[in-house]
């Protein structure tokens, strides 16, 4: 065979698949995304973002009843973040959630303790604890008007403005409770429980709560911003010294002899009076009857009770009656039914 047609049927022979399972002679169309031997650029990519997602975590979620606080290199944005999901870059950005729900703090003779999450942990600071739902402090040490010391038990319900948390949490820090509402309610239980003696204490104790409760509110409300709200404020007890206590009980017992004796008092002025108005009435009485006597009708009188003991004669024959002259003094009736009596009648 010619040279040339060699050539040209070795041109037209196929030429062996790349894919040495494939034994049918024929072709398969390749992966566009990796040509066999190296790992696509985009599984490379889609593998470092997991790893970075998994060690990194840049985002957050806020709860329903918090606000988160992003702070970019140290410095606080304005705007609190609502509940949800918020992404931020780590190592460059910062979320801090913060709790806006209603929180109690109690001051009362009970061991301290605290009750909810510790913002120090998330905000990278260091404090006493502070944080949460419920605090309970000892009692206020108060000095009254004359320098004795009182003990008063208080609780305050209050809860972080939403609006103003970046604001408070950039001035304030993480132990803004402590600076705000702590120091506040001290500085107000003060002013106003050392205006009364303590013996005054417990009667005024519904003017003290009301004035406490305005002027705590009163003095939060006028920091910069607003930034916490006070729900309500209760004056729970005011504890006096013993010598105190001692004389107010004195003094409630003395009230209490005093208003026994007015009491008796005022019973024996009213049976008094009862006396009087029936005495009054009997002599008015008596003084119509004494008007309307006549010596007719006295006269008609006793012949009426003469009728009766008439009557009574026929049935005891023995008996015997005295009659008195006018009729001043009833008539004698004598019952002779007894021997006894009758003897001595017989030998009189």
């Amino acid at each position: 065979m010619p040279a040339d047609m060699n050539d040209y049927f070795k041109k037209k022979k196929p030429e062996p698949s790349n894919n040495s399972n494939n034994n049918s002679g024929f072709n398969f169309p390749q992966n566009p995304f990796w040509d066999g031997n190296k790992i696509p650029v985009w599984a490379i990519a889609a593998g470092v973002l997991v790893v970075f997602l998994i060690l990194f975590r840049p985002f957050t979620v806020i709860n329903s009843g918090e606000v988160g606080i992003k702070v970019t290199f140290g410095k606080f944005s304005p705007e609190p973040l609502n509940p949800g999901l918020h992404f931020y870059i780590p190592m460059f950005e910062q979320i801090i959630p913060v709790n806006t729900k209603i929180r109690l703090i109690t001051y009362s003779d009970k061991e301290t303790s605290s009750v909810g999450e510790n913002m120090a942990t998330k905000y990278g600071s260091s404090t006493d604890g502070f944080e949460g739902g419920v605090k309970i402090n000892p009692s206020i040490q108060v000095l009254d008007k004359r320098g004795l010391t009182v003990a008063i038990d208080i609780a305050v319900q209050y809860q972080l403005r939403a609006a103003s948390a970046p604001e408070t949490i950039e001035k304030w820090g993480a132990s803004w409770e402590e600076k705000i509402i702590n120091s506040k309610v001290r500085e107000v239980v003060r002013d106003v429980v050392g205006q009364y003696p303590a013996e005054q204490l417990p009667e005024m104790r519904n003017e003290i709560a009301k004035s406490i409760q305005a002027k705590i509110s009163a003095k939060i409300d006028a920091l910069q911003g607003a930034p916490v709200l006070i729900s309500s404020v209760e004056l729970r007890n005011i504890d006096l010294p013993v010598k105190i206590k001692d004389q107010i009980e004195r003094v409630q017992i003395a009230k209490q002899e005093v208003t026994i004796a007015e009491q008796q008092k005022e019973q024996a002025k009213q049976l008094a009076d009862k006396i009087t108005i029936e005495a009054e009435a009997q002599a008015n009485a008596n003084r119509v009857i004494a008007s309307s006597l006549s010596p007719q009708l006295v006269q008609m009188e006793q012949i009426k009770v003469q009728g009766k003991f008439n009557e009574a004669l026929k049935e005891n024959k023995n008996a015997q009656i005295f009659l008195t002259p006018g009729g001043a003094v009833p008539n004698i009736w004598v019952d002779m039914k007894n021997n006894k009596q009758q003897q001595i009648s017989t030998q009189q």
